[in-house]
């Protein structure tokens, strides 16, 4: 087979969740499947993290903006690549193609109700693109596959989509996920001491920032610790605007915002961390949620979507709407040990069933299924 698969994103410096998906899936298709032969189309940038092999051809689209280049150059690309099937892995693909087309969708959120507090122009651009572009492919497309018996349960329902053409592939993580002896006090460039809470929130208001930052300011005034707050990828004009609207002063001396963290030190901010808070109202798979948990820190989460369904039936979960059952968890595993060190231990057992290699199997076993029934 001669595959195609659309990546456009992973050479950018600060990547997020879908490219971190594709990326690990490239990866482990380069080194398990020697037989076929595979064309990863990407958007030139600085991080070549994926080189050409003997099987895997890379090749980069230089092409302004991100409709044009999906719906545009990149079925041209493919097309002079002669591939069998095309696989667009961001939930959006080429309206006008005329290869056999396989979609991960990850969700279906931007068919759901928009919050209008969203002032982030980057991600309203990307919902009404997807709007606008989801509806016309779903019907071209061989395969759909999706992240979570969540996702797919609401993709059939609310799309109408026969069960035969959807698929569930479950995301992994990666094996540098794991508790580590020596830290090398990487978390020292961000925070500087261990015990701390650890939380990546940002603008999107499925993120459930501000809320989480309510049940934060209530775990301070009840803690006797008062552990500080580590959060990623959030401004400062943004956090100024929650603890105004809240009234919640007094988490302000308490929280560290670096920024991005590249997913290279992740792994010692886990480790680094007394917990970490995955509170969102809704994730159609959680990365992050699996990457903790094979850490062994513990994990507050949601018992909305897919979170309980990913962190199994003794994660510590939590109604992400109410401030104070956050608040009440935070301190739980403050001060029941027995429980801190179960919820150590249940993380580490249940990242054992996720893998990208078992998603990359299955991904390979979908695309051998599409060719067949050409």
């Amino acid at each position: 087979m001669r595959i195609g698969i659309e990546a456009q994103r992973i050479f950018r410096k600060n990547k997020h969740g879908m490219d971190y998906v594709v990326l690990q899936e490239i990866l482990q298709l380069q080194e398990m499947d020697h037989e076929n032969e595979y064309f990863v189309f990407v958007k030139p940038g600085p991080d070549r993290c994926v080189e050409d092999s003997e099987h895997v051809h890379v090749i980069e689209i230089d092409t302004p903006s991100y409709p044009l280049w999906e719906q545009y150059a990149l079925p041209k690309a493919a097309k002079k690549a002669k591939v069998d099937l095309l696989h667009c892995t961001s939930n959006t693909a080429p309206i006008r193609c005329d290869i056999p087309l396989v979609l991960t969708l990850h969700d279906i959120i931007f068919l759901e109700p928009r919050d209008k507090q969203n002032k982030s122009v980057y991600q309203n651009m990307g919902w009404l693109y997807r709007r606008l572009v989801v509806p016309r492919i779903l019907d071209k497309c061989r395969r759909i596959i999706t992240v979570s018996n969540f996702e797919l349960n609401n993709i059939v329902t609310k799309l109408h989509i026969p069960q035969q053409r959807m698929a569930m592939i479950y995301n992994g993580y990666n094996d540098w996920f794991r508790p580590v002896s020596d830290d090398k006090e990487v978390y020292k460039k961000y925070i500087p001491e261990k015990g701390f809470l650890f939380f990546l929130g940002n603008t999107d208001p499925k993120k459930n920032t501000e809320r989480t930052l309510v049940a934060y300011s209530r775990y301070l005034e009840r803690s006797s610790v008062k552990r500080p707050l580590l959060m990623a990828d959030l401004d400062r004009e943004y956090l100024n605007w929650i603890i105004s609207r809240n009234h919640i002063e007094n988490i302000r001396e308490k929280i560290r915002m670096p920024g991005y963290i590249p997913n290279s030190d992740l792994p010692y901010i886990y480790n680094g961390a007394f917990a970490f808070l995955y509170t969102s109202l809704r994730e159609s798979f959680g990365i992050p949620l699996l990457e903790a948990m094979a850490c062994g820190t513990p994990v507050v989460t949601s018992n909305t979507s897919s979170m309980p369904e990913i962190g199994g039936t003794d994660a510590i979960l939590v109604n992400p709407e109410k401030a104070d059952e956050i608040a009440d968890a935070l301190i739980r595993l403050e001060t029941d040990e027995t429980l801190y060190n179960q919820q150590k231990a249940w993380g580490l057992q249940r990242a054992q069933l996720f893998s990208w290699h078992k998603t990359a199997e299955q991904l390979l076993k979908l695309y051998q299924e599409v060719m067949r029934e050409k």
